[in-house]
Order: structure tokens, then C-alpha cells, then sequence
């Protein structure tokens, strides 16, 4: 029971990667390579400020802002610079390596006996892992009801525009450049922010725990719109914090299976490719059955 309760808690942080990444890699349509790069930047300024005895709460919301510091390099560099969305994202992920060391110092900093957003008094009183589902579902909540306000207003339609039809965008007047600019930056600021948060749960930061990362929120959103299908955009944030959980409890029972957990990365990326082929296989499955009944009508 406590391995699923884990796998829950750690879903629910891991989804709030997956929204990062959804507002990128659906939205607006394009991969960002900085995810690699962001995620263990906010989890070396959460901790390294929780080391040096900041707040956890406002340790945790500075990896937020760290986030979005890297979106705003990556977004410069795409829509300034004319450097290529891929590229940029690997520029910005390579530099903020040297940044993570110089900010912890060393490759890995733990958080022994340090105070964090996840060990509170409150908290501890709750049975092994609950703690984390509780503060994953509630940052969850929110986030997801602030995307949902947001993308409703009329900043949010222009954003929305953007990742649909650039060229139509811009006919309305829409500037393109700063809506790409906002979504990475809000994009790696939830991304920023997931990596606080793991961190804390983690008990640690570590400069290489950002390698992979990009794969596991793909997984969650591939996962959350197979399971689900069609859905309104509310529900498909919904859906990418669902599918993140039930990527986590797939991991679960592979390691069940007496799988090694070296073999995570790989299983993630088989995973992945899997989900992402099922739409094919639907649509060949669908095309058969029509064809079937065609032949079989006259």
C-alpha cells in the first residue's frame, strides 16, 4: 500500500511537470529541449535557499521564478536570435549545468534535518507518503485552476492562436514573439517548480537529475489523452496530472515485475513510444473495421 501511495504523491509532482511541458509541446506546438536544463535549476535554488534557511514555501515558489529565468533565455534566443526552438533549448540546458554547480556548489546537496514544504507539523501527523499527495494535490489544484482562468482570458486566446495558426495570429495583430516568450516562460516555471518540489520529496539536488525528464512528461500527457480521448482543454490538464500518476503506478508494477530501477529511463522512453503509436493503431483498427463492413454490405 505505501509503494502505491508513493507512486500517487509522486505523480501528482511529476503532473505538474507534464502541465509545464503541455503548455510547449500542445500548445504552442513545439518541442523545448530547456526542460532538461530547468528542472534541476529550480531544484538547486530550492534547496540551496532552504540550506541557507529561507522559508520552504518561499524557497519553493523561487524555483518558479528560477523556471521561468530559463524560459526567457530559451524564448530570446528562438525569437530574437532566430536560433531554432531545438537549438535554443539545448543552448540554454548546457549553460545552466555550470549555473546548478556554481549555485550548490557541488554536484549534489541533500537536505538532512532541514525544514521543507513537505515535512511540516501538520504534515507529519498523516500516515508515510500522504504528506506528498496532500501538498501535490493541492499545488496541482491550483495550477491547474490558474491555467484554466488564464487560457480563458484574452492573453490566453492569443496564446492559444499562436500555437494553432502562427500566420492568422499575426493578421489579428497578435505579437507571436512575446506570446512564444511567455508560454516558455511560464512553461519552465512549472517545470522550475516541479523540481523544487522533487526535490524536497527527494531529500536532495543533484546537478544530472534533470536527464530523462522531458520523457516522463511526454509520457503523462500521451498517457492522459489516450485514457481520455476528446476533452475540453480544462479537462485535458485534468487528464495530463491523471496520466502522470498512472505512468507512475505502470513504473510501480514494472518494478514489481523484478525489473531493476537502471532500467527506468529505459522502460520510460518504451513506454512512451508505445502510447504514442496507439493512435495509429486505433486508426488502422477503425479503418479495417470500415473496410469490413463495406465488403461484407453488398
Amino acid at each position: 500500500m505505501s509503494l502505491i501511495t508513493s507512486s500517487i504523491g509522486q505523480g501528482l509532482l511529476w503532473g505538474i511537470l507534464a502541465l509545464g511541458l503541455y503548455l510547449t509541446f500542445r500548445i504552442l506546438n513545439f518541442p523545448d529541449m530547456t526542460v532538461e536544463g530547468t528542472f534541476p535549476f529550480g531544484a538547486a535554488i530550492c534547496v540551496s535557499a532552504l540550506v541557507h534557511g529561507v522559508n520552504p514555501l518561499a524557497a519553493t515558489i523561487l524555483s518558479f521564478f528560477a523556471g521561468m529565468v530559463t524560459g526567457l533565455v530559451t524564448g530570446l534566443l528562438y525569437t530574437k536570435g532566430k536560433i531554432p526552438v531545438l537549438l535554443a533549448g539545448i543552448l540554454t540546458m548546457t549553460g545552466v549545468y555550470s549555473v546548478n554547480l556554481r549555485i550548490l556548489g557541488k554536484a549534489n546537496v541533500g537536505l538532512l534535518n532541514k525544514n521543507t514544504l513537505l515535512n511540516g507539523q501538520l504534515l507529519q501527523k498523516l500516515p508515510i507518503n500522504f504528506p506528498t499527495i496532500v501538498v501535490g494535490l493541492i499545488i496541482a489544484i491550483i495550477v491547474i485552476i490558474l491555467l484554466a482562468v488564464f487560457l480563458d482570458t484574452d492573453l490566453g486566446q492569443a496564446f492559444i492562436a499562436t500555437g494553432d495558426n502562427e500566420k492568422m495570429a499575426q493578421s489579428l495583430g497578435i505579437n507571436t514573439d512575446n506570446m512564444k516568450i511567455l508560454g516558455l516562460m511560464l512553461s519552465n516555471g512549472l517545470i522550475g517548480l516541479a523540481g523544487g518540489l522533487l526535490a524536497q520529496n527527494g531529500g536532495y539536488a543533484d546537478v544530472n537529475m534533470g536527464i530523462g525528464t522531458m520523457v516522463i512528461g511526454l509520457a503523462a500527457i500521451i498517457i492522459g489523452e489516450v485514457v481520455y480521448g476528446n476533452l475540453s482543454l480544462t479537462a485535458r490538464l485534468v487528464a495530463v496530472v491523471i496520466g502522470s500518476i498512472i505512468y507512475r503506478l505502470i513504473l510501480l508494477l514494472v518494478l514489481q515485475l523484478g525489473f531493476s530501477t537502471n532500467d527506468f529511463k529505459l522502460i520510460s522512453a518504451i513506454i512512451l513510444a508505445i502510447c504514442m503509436m496507439l493512435p495509429l493503431f486505433e486508426q488502422k483498427f477503425r479503418t479495417r473495421k470500415l473496410l469490413k463492413k463495406g465488403v461484407e454490405k453488398p
